[in-house]
């Protein structure tokens, strides 16, 4: 099989395809025969060398979509589809930037669809991260005002169309002009140019502030759109866009206004379930929902995959077709 490795951490100039043995399962563990999978961009920060945990070399990626090649205790079927979440694997264990990848079956949810491989390779990691910080996270209600913080990014555009279906005023910002009318076909009832200071544009807007901000940017914001939540509002930080860990330095007290609520979104944490993962396969089906897809490559094209990704310039997700 062909597998994409990483040497050692830095450029994508460091990836290289090698011929590799086709791995043999072990119990509790499935072979899988990866069809596609979309970038993600803790796998930019991993190559950088920002995931200090992560030993070299290594075959990324945190997700993927295919079909059950090996079971050796038959629990999935040969040919079964399926997709693989994040949870050790391209960090722990080599990931999906291979033509075959072994994995724990704990990271599986099996799924049944008519979509491409190419559209379903889109799903898993920006779907999970879109319903676990909307519904879990922020637990978002009709009529409900929403900042999305990084709009332009695949997890903004997909989360801005589960919040308009599900009855929320949404407000998508953008450091880009020229993003506006499509975040505003997407479904945006405003659009904020994002200058790293935006809560006086959004006092502007609704005085009180918006009632839930999903946090794609990262810490480089993150005070700013605590600045954006009215009383006892909600924002939730999933992203890291600007690729910043931490705070260099956080006082609690000055940085969260009284009774805003700060929470998180780890889809290494909280996992999305066999249900709502095929429901929303469904959707994509019906047509309900758009997936954004960016840019595809193939599996020996990830170092141009990664240049696209580090310059900003995919406006939907990219997905790579083994």
């Amino acid at each position: 099989m062909k597998a994409i490795v990483l040497k050692h951490a830095g450029g994508p100039e460091n990836f290289y395809i090698e011929d590799r043995p086709v791995p043999q399962p072990s119990s509790g563990w499935a072979l899988i025969k990866i069809k596609a999978f979309g970038l993600n961009r803790s796998e930019l920060m991993t190559r950088k060398g920002l995931s200090p945990d992560v030993k070299f070399p290594r075959v990324l990626g945190i997700e993927c979509v295919g079909e059950v090649e090996d079971d050796p205790t038959r629990e999935f079927s040969k040919g079964q589809k399926v997709a693989a979440f994040m949870g050790g694997m391209g960090r722990d264990f080599d990931g999906s930037y291979a033509e075959y990848t072994l994995l724990p079956k704990s990271l599986l949810i099996p799924f049944d669809s008519t979509l491409s491989w190419l559209q379903l390779g889109a799903i898993p990691e920006m779907f999970q991260t879109v319903f676990g910080s909307l519904f879990l996270a922020l637990k978002i209600q009709k009529n409900e005002v929403i900042l999305i913080r990084g709009g332009t990014s695949s997890v903004g555009m997909l989360a801005a169309q589960l919040s308009k279906n599900a009855g929320l005023i949404l407000i998508s910002t953008t450091r880009n002009p020229k993003n506006t009318k499509m975040l505003m076909e997407n479904g945006a009832d405003h659009v904020v140019i994002d200058d790293g200071n935006i809560f006086q544009k959004i006092k502007a807007i609704f005085p009180s502030g918006v009632h839930k901000v999903l946090e794609l940017i990262g810490t480089s914001t993150l005070k700013d759109s605590l600045l954006c939540t009215r009383p006892g509002g909600t924002v939730c930080m999933t992203g890291m866009l600007a690729e910043q860990w931490s705070f260099p330095e956080f006082t609690p007290m000055e940085a969260i206004p009284a009774t805003v609520n700060l929470t998180v979104y780890d889809s290494g944490q909280i996992r999305i379930g066999k249900y709502d993962f095929q429901q929303f396969i469904h959707a994509v089906e019906k047509g309900k929902v758009k997936l954004t897809i960016g840019a595809q490559f193939n599996l020996t094209d990830v170092a141009a995959a990664h240049n696209l990704m580090e310059n900003n310039a995919a406006a939907g997700k990219i997905v790579i077709l083994t």
